[in-house]
């Protein structure tokens, strides 16, 4: 029977990595235009290409950094364990690094072929055409992690019957998922930094102080900024959802090959891919969508509640024939943590969508000054976060009881109970394929409504191209939100899995001095707590330093490059793309550290008591923070985008200018630091799995 469903994850990994191909090869196949938007779409293309090899090239040496220590570090207890888990760990990154390269490959590319399908065929046609380019991204997504993990799964284990084998195998492949989340660190917190130091110098000397439009032509951080769009939502999207989405599934294998030990039955293993792997069949029926509805809005958001409706249909089913009559309780707890992903999207949407009344409190309060704008912002912005995060404490209860009370067959509740919040992870995760296709459909649309503008065409194209984009920015405030709830969900799932590859003998002593009456777990926790707080602080430090520097350069070219104001000369684009790219990786290295080391350090140093409760307190704290974070910005950009149509005085009225100093504010927090939370908190937790074995060692 398990070959039949081992079929099934082969054949959904297959399809969506054909079906990603098939989307490229029609994106490709549109007309890009002529004249100024192809010259614009190079200039995009060429600023993307430069940060892209810049950034791969830094992460190749950190990879090979780590991977060298891997090799020494867990050389000490096996030299073949050794070399499995490095391998696993350069294939991971390496997986995660070709997923973001397709994903930018194709967005970069199908924005100007969005555009002139505005131009040329309409709005239907341009909607098609920009969804396709996202859904290439989320398909590689879930194609190439669903594949890469099924393949290390049958080179490690050759699917033994060997249970033992089995584990072993599932051990040696959880540094693929540590791979990803160096990857995603650096693509995420990286392309936080360069967006947003590009969108606020851009919008501080363009808008504020030349006062000319957004996407103007004369504007020489305007590249710079379109390039961002592509650097933070799709390649740092991409890599984030990538890691959360390969962790959650290797998190619920190692719990279950524990299951599997006791039960006999390797299906605790497989499930979580076969889950997986409904979720991709599910997204790709659900595209069809796109196709039958014509309203931008309707369409897209038709298609995550279609898969995440479907993935919950036939996952039951799955969860029957593998389990039998045990599975109700973990089809339970598949079904919450496709709920929660539902209710955080939702919330998220009701405190940043333009149309809603927290937007509108704050834009209201906006027409007594900018300090209005924050104070307001902030309120609305903390309030955001209660539904998500009580939602996601009750997914997690739920999870637990349902697979503690129906999975009787199971002799260690706390294992089985683990196991269930694990697949709930594993089920909000599911529907990554749509999730990631329309958060990097907003790219595709916000690009082509750059070029509709830097190239000047008719009115009626920019309107259908500011549409498009529109519902892009409602998609990535949603998404932002799903990211930030997945990441948490993932990291309590990694946690989980933490406690249970630690050895039998350790685990009896971490579970009963894993609380907050141990000074050890209390100074754990104080700490965990601590690292979100400066993980934003350098973050927003960066976002700060690189856009000082882009306002000075964008400052120069004003006012040393003859004509530049009257549009007789060509700004010099490049040098701003330049700045930013190199001031952007250079502030990813104390991230990086601290996310890497920190766990391994509270680990040796004070014992996996302590490490248990840092990373509590970095979830807890990093949710927290995510959510604000994502959910301010958001709310602060829509509040400006509520007046720029024409509410309270419209553009250029002091409540315009109020709303634009808060969208400054929020830009770094939405699209940085709230973004790195996810990566800092599943990163911090699957370091901690893989190193969990010489950790305990020590500690022994």
């Amino acid at each position: 029977m398990s070959s039949v469903w081992l079929t099934v994850v082969l054949s959904a990994g297959l399809s969506a990595v054909i079906y990603a191909i098939a989307l490229t090869i029609y994106v490709l196949k549109q007309d890009k235009g002529s004249g100024r938007m192809v010259e614009v779409h190079s200039y995009i293309k060429e600023g993307a290409r430069t940060y892209l090899i810049k950034q791969y090239t830094v992460i190749a040496i950190i990879i090979t950094i780590v991977a060298f220590l891997m090799y020494l570090a867990f050389g000490t207890v096996n030299s073949e364990y050794a070399i499995r888990n490095v391998v696993s760990y350069v294939v991971g990154a390496a997986t995660s690094s070709l997923c973001g390269f397709i994903g930018m490959y194709v967005a970069v590319n199908a924005n100007v072929r969005t555009t002139n399908s505005a131009k040329n065929s309409g709005l239907s046609k341009a909607l098609k055409v920009a969804f396709s380019g996202g859904a290439v991204l989320g398909l590689s997504v879930v194609g190439v992690g669903l594949l890469s993990i099924l393949l290390f799964f049958w080179l490690y284990s050759g699917f033994s019957n060997n249970l033992e084998v089995v584990k072993n195998a599932i051990r040696d492949i959880v540094s693929f998922a540590f791979g990803a989340s160096t990857v995603a660190l650096f693509a995420r917190v990286g392309g936080g930094i360069y967006t947003k130091a590009a969108d606020i110098g851009a919008d501080l000397v363009g808008k504020v102080e030349k006062e000319i439009p957004e996407d103007d032509p004369r504007n020489p951080g305007v590249i710079a900024d379109n390039v961002g769009d592509n650097v933070g939502d799709v390649a740092g999207m991409g890599a984030d959802l990538y890691e959360s989405y390969v962790e959650a599934m290797i998190s619920a294998m190692v719990i279950g090959a524990v299951i599997t030990l006791t039960m006999g039955s390797i299906n605790w293993v497989i499930l979580p891919m076969v889950i997986a792997g409904i979720g991709i069949i599910s997204s790709i029926i659900s595209t069809v969508a796109i196709g039958l509805i014509k309203e931008p809005s309707h369409a897209i958001t038709s298609t995550t509640f279609i898969s995440t409706i479907l993935t919950a249909i036939f996952s039951y089913f799955a969860c029957i024939q593998m389990l039998g009559g045990e599975g109700i309780g973990i089809f339970m707890a598949v079904l919450a943590g496709l709920i929660v992903g539902v209710i955080v999207g939702v919330t998220s949407d009701y405190f940043t969508n333009r149309d809603k009344k927290p937007v509108r409190i704050v834009a209201e309060a906006s027409q007594a000054g900018p300090a209005l704008t924050i104070l307001t912002g902030f309120s609305i912005g903390f309030l955001s976060t209660i539904v998500p995060m009580i939602s996601i404490a009750i997914a997690s209860i739920i999870s637990y009881v349902f697979a503690t009370n129906y999975v009787v067959s199971v002799t260690s509740k706390l294992t089985i109970g683990l196991y269930g919040v694990a697949i709930s992870a594993v089920g909000m995760l599911a529907p990554a394929g749509v999730v990631v296709a329309a958060d990097a459909y907003g790219p595709v649309t916000d690009n082509a409504a750059g070029i509709a503008e830097q190239a000047g065409l008719e009115e009626n194209v920019r309107d259908i191209c500011d549409k498009l984009d529109s519902v892009g920015n409602t998609m990535k405030s949603i998404c932002k939100g799903f990211a930030i709830g997945s990441a948490a969900l993932t990291a309590l799932a990694l946690i989980a899995a933490y406690i249970q590859s630690l050895p039998e003998q350790v685990i009896s002593r971490v579970l009963s001095e894993l609380n907050v009456m141990n000074p050890y777990t209390l100074s754990g926790i104080i700490i965990g707590a601590s690292l979100p707080a400066v993980l934003t602080s350098i973050v927003i430090m960066g976002v700060s330093k690189t856009a000082y520097k882009l306002v000075e350069e964008i400052r120069r070219q004003f006012r040393e490059i003859p004509g530049l104001m009257e549009g007789k000369a060509k700004p010099d684009y490049s040098k701003c793309v330049g700045i930013a790219t190199v001031n952007a990786l250079k502030n990813l290295i104390a991230p990086g550290i601290i996310a890497l080391s920190s766990p391994i350090i509270i680990g040796l140093l004070l014992g996996p008591v302590a490490l248990g409760g840092m990373l509590i307190g970095a979830v807890v704290v990093g949710l927290l923070l995510g959510l604000f974070q994502g959910n301010v910005g958001n709310t602060w950009d829509n509040a400006k985008k509520y007046v720029e149509i024409g509410n309270l005085g419209g553009k250029g009225s002091d409540t315009h200018k109020a709303t634009v100093i808060g969208d400054t504010v929020g830009d770094p927090m939405k699209d940085s630091a709230g973004p790195a939370q996810n990566i800092f908190i599943k990163l911090m937790s699957v370091s901690s799995l893989t190193f969990a074995a010489m950790i305990a060692l020590f500690y022994l």
